[in-house]
C-alpha cells in the first residue's frame, strides 16, 4: 500500500498573509468598490495546503449576505527562486455558510399538494403510472366500459400506476393502520355510507359518503373506519351508574298506634 505524501509548502507561502489579503481586497474591489471592499475581507482564518508548491490563505467574508463564507485566495510558486503568485481568489463556504439548498428538478419539486387553483401540471413524457390507452389496461371493467361506450381514454393507469396508487392509499390518513381506524367500532367495508370503486380495486377501496365523516368524499381502505359508521346505535344506558335497588335509610318508620 502506497503511503498519501505529506503536504509541506514552503514557508513564504505560508508567511505571505498580507499578499494574499491584498487581492483579496482587490477581488471583493470589482464588485462592492474600493471604499468597501478592506471591509469585505475579515480576519485571516487559516492556511490550507493544496500542494507542495500551492496554498489556499482563508479570510472571513465579512459583506452583507455572505455570513459563513470565507475569501480564499491561492498562492503559488514554481520554485525557490520564483516569486510567489496569485492563482486564484473565490468565496467559498465555510462550515457554518448560509448556503442554497441542493439543486431539484422542477418536476421532482413539486409535491402532493402543491397544486392551486388555476396551475397546470403535466404529466411526464414516460410517466410510468400511464400506459397509452390502445395497450391493455390489465383492468376487465375498464376494457368492458370502453367496448360498450366505442371510445376510449388516450392514457390508462399501467399496471405500476394502479399499484402505486393502492399502496399509497392503504398506507395514508385513510388506510386500516390510522389511528382513528384502530379505534373505530367497525370498518368501512361494512358500512352503508361506503361506495365501493369499480373495476380491479372494487375489493380494496372505495369511496366515502357521509357528510359527517372526517373522510367524505375521500377514497379509503376497506379497513379504515371511523365513529360515523352506520351501524353505530345511539346509548340508551344512563351515563350515571344507578343500583337496581334502592334503599332509602333516610325514612324514621314507627309503629302506628290504635
Amino acid at each position: 500500500m502506497n503511503a498519501v505524501p505529506t503536504l509541506d509548502p514552503p514557508a513564504r507561502l505560508v508567511d505571505a498573509v498580507a499578499q494574499a489579503r491584498a487581492a483579496a481586497v482587490e477581488e471583493a474591489a470589482a464588485d462592492l468598490g474600493p471604499q468597501a471592499a478592506e471591509g469585505a475581507v475579515g480576519e485571516h482564518l487559516e492556511v490550507v495546503p493544496e500542494a507542495a508548491d500551492a496554498v489556499s490563505h482563508q479570510f472571513a467574508a465579512t459583506q452583507g449576505g455572505y455570513q459563513g463564507w470565507r475569501w480564499s485566495v491561492t498562492l503559488a510558486t514554481a520554485g525557490d527562486d520564483e516569486p510567489v503568485t496569485v492563482s486564484e481568489v473565490v468565496l467559498v463556504p465555510g462550515p457554518d455558510a448560509l448556503v442554497a439548498p441542493a439543486w431539484v428538478p422542477w418536476d421532482e419539486r413539486v409535491r402532493p399538494g402543491d397544486l392551486g387553483v388555476g396551475d397546470l401540471l403535466p404529466a411526464r413524457q414516460d410517466d410510468p403510472r400511464l400506459v397509452p390507452g390502445y395497450l391493455a389496461s390489465d383492468d376487465p371493467a375498464v376494457e368492458e366500459v370502453a367496448v360498450e361506450v366505442g371510445l376510449g381514454r388516450r392514457l390508462v393507469p399501467s399496471r405500476h400506476g394502479r399499484d402505486e396508487a393502492t399502496r399509497r392509499w392503504h398506507e395514508g390518513p385513510h388506510g386500516p393502520a390510522a389511528d382513528m381506524a384502530r379505534a373505530a367500532p367497525a370498518s368501512c367495508g361494512t358500512c352503508g355510507f361506503f361506495f365501493p370503486l369499480a373495476g380491479a380495486l372494487r375489493g380494496a377501496f372505495g369511496a366515502c359518503g357521509n357528510e359527517f365523516s372526517p373522510a367524505d368524499g375521500s377514497i379509503v381502505d376497506v379497513g379504515f373506519g371511523c365513529g360515523a359508521h352506520s351501524d353505530v346505535q345511539p346509548d340508551t344506558t344512563s351515563a350515571v351508574a344507578v343500583a337496581e335497588l334502592v334503599y332509602d335509610d333516610g325514612v324514621d318508620l314507627e309503629p302506628v298506634t290504635r
